[in-house]
């Protein structure tokens, strides 16, 4: 009897562990997770605004901190999950579109980011970022979707690269440049660009100016006028990194009217030996010096000027001044050969 009632409880045991397991474990991996259906949005609906595909932002987030770089490679591995769509997935999609269904849209959308980013690439360096630029081209891809018919022929790629294009180049003109270039310069930028890099790649080295203007079509000073309006200004204040303490590019960028120290020091001792020297002329003709070539720190003064506070006119100013400096110039002559004696 005790063996028996040491059995039945064993397989009660088993019998709760049994329960327990199939009720915490997961169901399998390979069935199929039910999806809801969509239902068409009725015709008197009004249909939802558009809402542009969300891009990473490259400003402050409650989320951590990529940094350019690191936000488009999330962005692109974002993209790259989402497969790309069949002739037949296409033109079921753009049905559904048409009556309606928002999820097609999105789906859509979704599958043609590809095509925005492989487009954006070819405007880089037109004065957007390339993160600006496919939010551009986006807006573009959303409109094409949105005026889609495969009844027309032809497939969504071909259609909405015109629309991605139109919206970049848009963007461009109105946001990048201080001063804005029309649609027609952008277009001519682009293809530039594009023979460039087409170039490169089958020459294995930078194109030289004339071999890429004989590829375009054009002569090289038109291509270099070509080149010369793609550079944009920037502010000699622009912080040349993200942290509060970088440098701007006015600390970096040489000035060619700036003046060496040597020549400031070189400026000073000149007009202090200039000024000992003037102090050796007569109270009349040091004063006209000096208000002349503003060496009393006042600016300098025309011969108008002059001879009203002497009440003189203005061609005798002009000949107490000659004699002035050719006074002037005999001090240096004879401090000069007194130098060269010693």
């Amino acid at each position: 009897m005790k063996k028996n009632t040491k059995a039945v409880a064993a397989s009660k045991v088993a019998a709760r562990r049994s329960k327990v397991t199939k009720a915490t474990l997961p169901a399998p991996k390979s069935q199929p997770v039910p999806v809801p259906a969509t239902e068409p949005m009725p015709a008197n609906q009004a249909k939802p605004a558009p809402q542009p595909v969300p891009v990473p932002a490259t400003g402050e987030t409650s989320r951590p901190s990529y940094g350019v770089d690191g936000a488009l490679s999330l962005y692109m591995r974002e993209v790259a999950e989402v497969p790309l769509l069949t002739i037949e997935e296409e033109n079921a999609l753009a049905a559904r579109i048409h009556a309606g269904d928002e999820a097609a849209r999105e789906h859509m959308i979704r599958a043609n980011l590809r095509l925005v980013v492989k487009i954006a690439r070819e405007y880089e360096g037109f004065g957007l970022p390339l993160l600006d630029l496919i939010n551009e081209g986006n807006m573009g891809l959303m409109k094409a979707v949105e005026r889609f018919d495969p009844a027309k022929g032809g497939k969504l790629s071909t259609y909405a690269s015109w629309w991605i294009k139109q919206s970049i180049r848009r963007g461009i003109a109105n946001q990048a440049k201080t001063i804005r270039l029309p649609i027609h310069a952008i277009d001519k930028l682009s293809k530039a660009q594009r023979v460039a890099n087409e170039m490169r790649e089958a020459l294995g080295r930078e194109p030289e100016p004339e071999e890429l203007a004989e590829a375009l079509g054009v002569k090289t000073s038109r291509l270099n006028e070509i080149r010369t309006a793609a550079l944009r200004p920037a502010s000699l204040d622009a912080p040349m990194g993200n942290d509060e303490d970088s440098n701007v590019l006015a600390e970096v960028v040489k000035d060619e009217n700036a003046r060496t120290p040597y020549e400031v020091l070189e400026e000073k001792t000149l007009l202090g030996m200039l000024g000992h020297l003037v102090d050796k002329l007569g109270p009349r003709e040091k004063k006209i010096i000096r208000m002349r070539f503003g060496l009393d720190g006042r600016g300098e003064k025309t011969l108008e000027e002059i001879g009203a506070q002497f009440g003189l006119t203005r061609e005798r100013i002009r000949q107490l001044q000659n004699e002035a400096l050719a006074r002037l110039r005999e001090l240096i002559e004879d401090r000069d050969a007194y130098a060269a004696a010693a």
